[in-house]
């Protein structure tokens, strides 16, 4: 558990759930549905153990969750959404989230971290651009939005390909839900 003078960084839990999905149907809207990243997400359930939420003074302010996709023959993580209440961005609980997600991913032995989002904010915890082509998602993507984080040595340089889902944990429309 990591804490800040303000707030706590903890494990999400099974009571927490609700207000996640509040957060990040406010964070982020309908559209989200329409996101490849998010497309990725559907009939899956978040990585076990990496779902983290902020509190503060008791209130719910913060959440990021990681997903285990498949790129090429290669598993990873993939980063989002990462949701933090409008007022209370610019004071560091969106990157206090993602480090404790790192140092959770890289303690269980993950290799290494995606996401689709903007490089200088995310370059801060360590993420950088994928070389363009190397890794593809199911949909339209900025490829200069796909971002990677090596969590190990080298574990960058395998990962290539079309980037999927690992698992189905609540099955869906079946066109729809390509598995590794």
């Amino acid at each position: 558990m990591a804490t800040n003078a303000m707030w706590e960084i903890r494990p999400e839990e099974p009571e927490d759930a609700a207000l996640v999905e509040a957060l990040v149907a406010r964070s982020f809207g309908p559209g989200r549905y329409a996101k490849s990243a998010w497309r990725l997400r559907e009939g899956v359930a978040p990585e076990a153990g990496m779902r983290f939420v902020a509190v503060e003074e008791g209130v719910l302010k913060g959440s990021v969750r990681f997903w285990s996709v498949a790129v090429g023959e290669e598993r990873a993580l993939l980063l989002g959404p990462l949701a933090v209440e409008t007022k209370e961005r610019g004071r560091g609980m969106g990157i206090a989230l993602m480090q404790r997600g790192i140092e959770e991913a890289r303690a269980r032995g993950h290799r290494a971290i995606l996401l689709v989002g903007d490089e200088p904010y995310y370059a801060r915890v360590g993420f950088a651009a994928i070389p363009h082509g190397r890794v593809t998602f199911p949909g339209p993507v900025d490829p200069a939005r796909i971002l990677a984080l090596g969590l190990c040595e080298g574990a960058l340089d395998s990962l290539r390909g079309a980037i999927r889902r690992a698992c189905i944990d609540n099955p869906i429309c079946a066109p729809a839900a390509k598995v590794a």
